[in-house]
């Protein structure tokens, strides 16, 4: 498990899924795996040398409109949800309710007080 404190994710934030795929696979040499989200989505796990390093996040789907694209930065934390309320005291604003995603960890979306976005997960041991 990624040390708390420690970047543990990296995710792409795009419309263009199939863009960013082939971007990606023809200068760094990523391939892809699809993994079924909510919705009907896919979510894709980039991976080097058949290591997973970071994921694409669709955004050309509801609830998602004019989300800009851009590269979404999850830092490992022990308790997402003592953590949070640290945050928000501290002038963070949580983006949307924290959430579970099976097998990965429990997640919050944040604000911090400048205005940029940060994921917070406590990984599954």
């Amino acid at each position: 498990m990624t040390a708390h404190g420690h970047f543990h994710w990296n995710e792409l934030l795009t419309a263009d899924v199939e863009r960013a795929k082939r971007f990606y696979a023809d200068t760094i040499g990523w391939t892809f795996e699809g993994m079924p989200m909510e919705g009907g989505a896919t979510y894709w796990v980039a991976k080097a040398a058949d290591q997973p390093v970071g994921g694409i996040f669709p955004t050309n789907r509801p609830g998602f409109e004019g989300a800009p694209e851009g590269w979404m930065p999850y830092l490992a934390v022990d308790d997402v949800d003592a953590r949070v309320k640290k945050a928000v005291a501290a002038g963070a604003k949580l983006m949307r309710p924290i959430f579970d995603v099976p097998e990965v960890g429990r997640i919050a979306i944040l604000t911090e007080p400048g205005g940029a976005g940060i994921g917070w997960i406590t990984p599954v041991q």
